[in-house]
């Protein structure tokens, strides 16, 4: 399959995995046709690579946020130097990658949900939809999607189809990496095959989760085309079929003409 109708709504080429390379590579992404890449940033500094890497190319595009894992880092004012930076290009086409994460020890449950809290309020102020990380935390995710109603995709989904139906009802979108190729993934593969098509987007989760038959390799966005013939599959359709229908809601989620 060609890179024609390839769209990686969510990747992270500022990852040490890159270094040295990112520019090249994506440079030789979209010369081979990539659609489009949005750029998931985790704090600050990942934000100022986004917004930097996607003046420099047409159909690269960039969230700006802080990942719940680096909450610790939060400082007063990052909110409103997200702000700022949100507003300083029309390459900003979401808040992400924000959420809940509790699966390591030594996370501070109230100050994440503070902080999911203030960038969606932020997203929403901005009309910009959320890009949601969400790990061993999903009940207390869905509360506040549900309580704050912003627009947006619940990233990396490895869930059950119950969870996915209430994810649906917000309004949002759903993405899947490279782990829907995985042998044991039962429940994506359910949610893949049951739920709408026009809520389904592909991402790499780029350098992490690399699809079959690449697994335990670096990622990249040029392998979203294996994600897209598992999908096919389990639709009953061509991975092309899917890398179109998912370029088009990737477009209509991030606001992209």
């Amino acid at each position: 399959m060609t890179l024609t109708h390839i769209f990686d709504t969510h990747c992270h080429y500022d990852d040490p995995a890159f270094h040295g390379e990112a520019e090249d590579l994506l440079a030789s992404l979209f010369a081979d046709g990539l659609s489009g890449a949005v750029h998931a940033s985790t704090d600050l500094d990942s934000a100022r690579f986004g917004l930097t890497e996607s003046e420099k190319f047409d159909r690269f595009y960039t969230s700006v946020g802080i990942h719940p894992e680096n909450e610790k880092m939060v400082k007063a004012g990052d909110i409103g130097h997200l702000c700022t930076l949100a507003k300083s290009s029309k390459k900003v086409v979401a808040i992400g990658e924000i959420g809940l994460d509790y699966h390591y020890e030594g996370y501070d449950a109230d100050r994440q949900k503070e902080l999911f809290r203030a960038q969606i309020e932020l997203a929403n102020s901005l009309g910009l939809p959320v890009i949601v990380h969400a790990r061993d935390a999903m009940g207390d995710c869905l509360e506040i999607l549900r309580e704050l109603r912003p627009k947006g995709v619940m990233h990396c989904f490895s869930g059950s189809w119950e969870t996915a139906k209430e994810i649906l009802k917000l309004g949002m979108y759903i993405g899947f990496t490279g782990v829907l190729t995985f042998r044991n993934a039962k429940k994506p593969c359910e949610v893949v095959q049951k739920m709408p098509l026009d809520r389904l987007v592909l991402e790499t989760d780029c350098p992490y989760m690399a699809p079959e038959p690449h697994r335990g390799e670096r990622s990249y966005s040029g392998l979203i085309p294996f994600i897209a013939e598992k999908a096919g599959e389990l639709r009953g359709l061509t991975g092309e079929e899917i890398a179109a229908a998912t370029e088009q809601n990737a477009k209509a989620l991030y606001r992209i003409r």
